[in-house]
């Protein structure tokens, strides 16, 4: 479907609403008009009538009447105007209709009693205008009683209306016309700085994500909307160099597992060999393989939690017996550095146990991994008002706080040459984070202690569970 000009369409509702008004207007002055010259034309027949009767009483007699008809009709201001005077039940003495209009049937006001607006009736004519009547008793100066009936033909103010409607359908066309064009106009330049913007827009590409729409002279009803557009740049711009980052550093992780395979293989067949290297060259094969097996779960494992495609199953879980079972799992890998695992915890938290495990099992193999040898690695519990806190102490190297932020981040290694030989993929914490999102709480990290070359600090991992996790709470109340 095409689309139409917003310029364009908001220019002719305003036109349109320019025409009603100008309508409105021009109806009601109409109106006015029409009924102002009602009542100019009743209070002239009215007026003429009183001369009429006052001429007649004051020096007329039924005589002179007879001998001077062409008296009144030469009286008559507008020759389509009636005058009537007769005798009650008798034929008409003096008979002024140029249009042989017929004459209506009124009841004369009686003789001493003025005329007043009320008195006049409207009836129309074989012209096609309005005819205002009026009739009275009066007495000529012989004592004669007469009936005057008076009509005026609104041929003039017929006419004047009809030029008036006319100049009212143009005042509207114009009005209409005009606030069209003049409006479009308007409109086009009032949206000067939207089309400003979309051309800024358009030349943001994935190759300069750093350019940003310009608040210079933009007005203050677009201002929040450029801002909210730069807002939203900032976090495409983040995420996709957090994307090129993770392209990158996961490039460099599949490299080195198949770069070891493609180097195994080829020095393998380089000559025969006994079974017993071939079988060697496999047993390392599949090792490399289970590492890229772990990336790829690990990976998958992510890109479901970013989707919220992991559905939890939630349970009452005891913290002492989870943390033993960590303690005991990772037992071994610790006694190999001289690490020792101490847990101190009571209360429950609720959980998907599965998740659980592995968040805090991640959390210890790390500790694990980057403790200083002979320290101990400290799990603990603590309950706070809307959460439960859970925490892995390790005292290891110093991390500083531009680096403590990044730990989450997907493929960092705070310390790199502590995991270049080790199985870590740099995975573990996104994992950890990721998973704390689904359930709706934290995964947060601090180091205390000096820095300095050597020096060694005590970094602690925080998990913060809900009380009632948003999982939970929606289940019950849909139960």
């Amino acid at each position: 479907m095409r689309s139409r000009s917003l310029t364009l369409r908001t220019a002719l509702l305003f036109a349109l609403l320019a025409a009603v008004v100008v309508s409105v207007a021009g109806v009601y002055l109409y109106m006015s008009m029409q009924a102002n010259m009602v009542a100019r034309s009743d209070t002239g027949l009215i007026g003429r009538v009183d001369r009429y009767r006052s001429l007649l009483q004051e020096t007329l007699r039924l005589d002179d009447m007879r001998a001077r008809p062409q008296l009144f009709e030469n009286m008559l201001g507008n020759e389509q105007d009636i005058l009537v005077f007769r005798q009650p039940g008798q034929a008409p003495l003096v008979n002024v209709n140029p249009g042989g209009q017929a004459l209506p049937d009124l009841a004369p006001a009686p003789l001493g009693q003025d005329l007043t607006v009320g008195a006049v009736r409207g009836r129309e004519s074989t012209l096609g205008v309005p005819i205002r009547w009026v009739a009275a008793m009066t007495a000529t100066a012989d004592g004669t009683a007469l009936e005057v009936l008076a009509g005026h033909v609104m041929l003039g103010e017929t006419r004047m209306l009809r030029q008036y409607r006319e100049q009212i359908a143009l005042a509207v066309l114009a009005a209409f016309l005009s606030i069209a064009v003049l409006g479009y106009a308007a409109l086009r330049r009032g949206l000067r700085p939207l089309r400003t913007m979309a051309a800024q827009a358009a030349g943001i590409t994935p190759g300069n994500l750093d350019r940003r729409l310009s608040t210079q002279d933009t007005p203050h009803e677009l201002r929040e909307v450029t801002a909210s557009f730069n807002d939203m740049l900032d976090r495409l711009a983040d995420g996709y160099q957090r994307l090129a980052q993770f392209s990158a550093d996961l490039a460099h992780e599949i490299r080195t597992p198949i770069g070891a395979l493609l180097g195994n293989c080829q020095v393998a067949l380089c000559q025969r060999r006994s079974p017993e290297e071939y079988e060697g060259v496999l047993a390392a094969s599949i090792e490399e393989l289970e590492r890229i097996a772990r990336l790829v779960e690990n990976i998958l494992f992510l890109a479901r939690a970013d989707n919220a495609q992991s559905a939890l199953n939630y349970a009452s879980l005891d913290l002492s017996a989870e943390f033993g079972r960590i303690a005991e799992y990772f037992e071994g890998l610790a006694e190999e550095r001289g690490i020792r695992l101490a847990s101190r915890a009571h209360g429950r938290v609720q959980a998907d146990p599965i998740l659980f495990r592995r968040a805090l099992g991640n959390l210890v193999a790390n500790a694990v991994r980057y403790a200083d040898a002979g320290s101990v690695v400290t799990l603990s519990a603590q309950e706070g008002p809307d959460a439960v806190m859970v925490h892995v102490e390790n005292v290891g190297p110093f991390i500083d706080q531009e680096r403590l932020h990044k730990l989450f981040d997907r493929f960092y290694r705070a310390d790199v040459s502590r995991s270049a030989d080790s199985e870590a993929s740099g995975l573990g914490l996104s994992i950890v984070r990721a998973i704390m999102a689904l359930h709706g709480g934290s995964a947060t990290a601090e180091c205390i202690g000096a820095a300095g070359d050597g020096a060694s600090g005590r970094v602690r991992f925080t998990l913060a569970y809900p009380r009632t996790p948003a999982g939970m709470a929606s289940a019950s109340s849909g139960a």
